[in-house]
């Protein structure tokens, strides 16, 4: 009985202890799933520090990390979460484990979980642009080295990014005069909310003051990017959903974020108002506008959207109303995050995405908006590097520009960094072709040899030459479809070979095989000569075809059956020894068996004719009484093949 109330207790602390272990784990969920991220963190490590290995607690640590841009952190708990051996786990997190790892720098082992989740979700936009740039590291490489950095002084200890241009001043958004009490603080990352600042420039880009914008401006919420009319009298602007100045949350207690719009009305911004295409139930951000300020491009994950978050643009009508926000498309949207456009006065759009191929994180690529290939080109080092890198703008007149990073060596979590593009991207698109070209029978690569590539509608793409190691290298476009690669060369018949371009992928390792020129002899020509084949000898006395001569002979069957109209005459001969009349009989019995021979393989009798020469054409001076040895006999006792027609 004693026992048995020991297991009684036992059992009951065991079951006390068990709900205290539900009770921490439901407790850290709530946190992860109302987005205070810092704490559930916090809390999620508490319960690994206890022993728990369960795989969702491994998913929101590292997710809660992935959000927070703490990748090294995130890489750690999305490899637990693959050791654990499940093996039905979303493709999601093979992606952003592979976005981590590159973070670290490392690039083999992230393309290694990239080419998984390719297998996964082989129609993923992310998986399709990495089997299409598989050498994404040597193209980030190309365009690399073009801009100079410097930190900026007005950066704080804190968060600073969303950089814009009021003139020559710069408006950004900061999280440094706020947080000292906690409803200031925000739970997503344990930081200050965030306002807007302006810091006065002069013609030489030193900035001499800095002021905090506008009260009406700067609320209880987040705000952040900002967006100027050519006037500097109407701004757009980002802020959470909010209701007389504090936060406004949905149904799941998120508070969205809008973008607004406001008027300098006598040197104040007033007559704030929110975008009509804002909504309560998903989010719009970071706002910019083209050249004349007809058009909006923004972020946003409304319905429509392919990923966290993809970037649309909206027209502004003359009277200040709004069309229908329009998606830009799948060549840029992937089904993770792009963010944070800038429009440039040539319209080329510059964004922030970890969906296409990068360095790790947030990376800043470009495309030309008036380009319909929608080609995407990472802007590369030293820009871009394994941390985010995001709200980029430049001025195209003067080559300078700003950005956001939270790459180590900053004063803050993110830091504004100021830039000098000293050379511009080359936006025109366009794919590599490379190959060889070879002799088809020796294998030998052939230089100096012309190429000429063509489309589908057999249009001229471009042409090119092969070097002095036979090989070739051009420039295609982009269009998806068939090509052609024609290779043609002096005593070369031509040559191509076919190759398929979709979404700009290059095409590399062509071959293409050249064979050497025939031509059809001319009338009177000796083919045994023309192909460089062995002399048609026959033995003493003898009208049978040797072995040895049958293989020359059927060289010029083969070539009797390339040239069909060909015609000859067997002409054959014989050594000075016997008479004269005899000497004919057997060069006529020579010389039809040859004829023979090549009738019997095939060649219509039409086309062969046949004469005996005798002794009449020697081919050296052992004519009668000449005293020769038997090889110099030999080279009299043969056969010819004559072109008649």
């Amino acid at each position: 009985m004693k026992k048995a109330r020991y297991i009684f207790c036992g059992l009951a602390l065991l079951a006390m202890v068990a709900r205290a272990q539900e009770k921490k784990i439901r407790k850290a969920d709530t946190k992860f799933t109302n987005y205070s991220y810092a704490s559930a963190i916090r809390s999620y490590e508490g319960l690994v520090a206890d022993g728990y290995t369960e795989e969702e607690i491994f998913k929101n640590l590292g997710n809660a990390n992935y959000y927070n841009a703490n990748y090294d952190e995130a890489s750690n708990w999305y490899a637990q979460l693959f050791q654990l051996g499940i093996t039905d786990i979303d493709p999601e997190y093979m992606y952003r484990y592979a976005q981590t790892l590159k973070s670290l720098e490392k690039y083999d082992a992230s393309d290694v979980w990239m080419n998984k989740f390719k297998t996964a979700r082989s129609n993923d936009q992310r998986a399709l642009a990495f089997g299409n740039n598989e050498d994404y590291l040597e193209r980030i490489e190309a365009n690399s080295g073009r801009y100079e950095l410097k930190n900026l002084g007005l950066n704080s200890k804190v968060s600073d990014f969303a950089p814009s241009f009021y003139g020559n001043d710069l408006v950004f958004s900061t999280a440094r005069d706020s947080g000292l009490i906690s409803k200031n603080i925000h739970r997503w990352n344990d930081g200050a909310f965030l306002n807007l600042y302006r810091a006065t420039g002069d013609d030489q880009g030193n900035f001499t003051a800095l002021d905090k914008l506008d009260r009406k401006l700067n609320k209880k919420t987040h705000e952040s990017s900002t967006a100027f009319t050519k006037d500097g009298k109407t701004m757009y602007f980002t802020r959470n959903n909010s209701d007389n100045g504090k936060f406004s949350r949905d149904g799941e207690g998120v508070s969205r974020l809008k973008i607004y719009r406001a008027d300098l009305i006598d040197e104040e911004w007033g007559n704030i108002v929110e975008l009509p295409f804002n909504d309560d139930s998903y989010s719009v951000a970071h706002p910019t506008l083209n050249k004349d300020g007809t058009k909006l491009y923004f972020a946003s994950d409304m319905p429509g959207t392919a990923g966290e978050s993809d970037i649309f643009s909206v027209e502004i009508n003359k009277d200040g109303t709004f069309g229908a926000p329009q998606n830009l498309g799948p060549q840029i949207n992937t089904e993770a995050r792009e963010t944070f456009p800038f429009v440039t006065g040539s319209d080329i759009l510059y964004f922030s995405s970890d969906g296409h191929p990068g360095l790790g994180g947030l990376d800043v690529f470009g495309t030309d908006l008036k380009d319909d290939s929608g080609k995407v080109i990472n802007v590369g080092r030293p820009l871009n590097g394994e941390e985010d890198d995001f709200s980029y703008i430049v001025n195209e007149e003067t080559r300078t520009g700003f950005f956001a990073s939270n790459r180590d060596g900053g004063q803050g979590n993110d830091d504004i960094y100021g830039f000098v593009e000293r050379e511009p991207l080359d936006f025109s698109c366009h794919t590599d072709i490379t190959g060889v070209v070879r002799d088809g029978k020796t294998g030998a690569l052939l230089a100096k040899a012309s190429i000429t590539i063509y489309d589908r509608e057999n249009n001229i793409v471009t042409t090119s030459e092969t070097d002095a190691n036979g090989n070739f290298a051009a420039k295609g476009d982009c269009t998806d479809g068939r090509y052609k690669v024609v290779a043609s060369k002096t005593d070369y018949d031509e040559g191509d070979k076919m190759f398929t371009s979709v979404n700009a992928k290059d095409a590399t390792g062509i071959e293409v095989v050249l064979n050497k020129t025939v031509n059809s002899a001319p009338i009177g020509t000796d083919l045994a000569k023309y192909l460089n084949i062995e002399p048609i000898y026959f033995d003493f006395d003898k009208y049978f075809i040797r072995e040895d001569a049958k293989i020359g002979i059927d060289k010029v069957l083969a070539y009797l059956r390339e040239f069909p109209n060909v015609k000859v005459q067997v002409r054959s001969h014989t050594d000075s020894r016997a008479n004269d009349a005899y000497n004919m009989q057997l060069s006529s019995n020579r010389a039809k068996s040859t004829a023979n021979y090549l009738i019997a393989q095939g060649i219509p009798e039409s086309r062969i004719s046949f004469e005996g020469f005798g002794e009449t054409q020697l081919t050296n001076e052992c004519s009668n009484g000449v005293p020769c040895t038997k090889a110099q006999h030999q080279m009299n006792r043969r056969s010819e093949f004559i072109v008649v027609e």
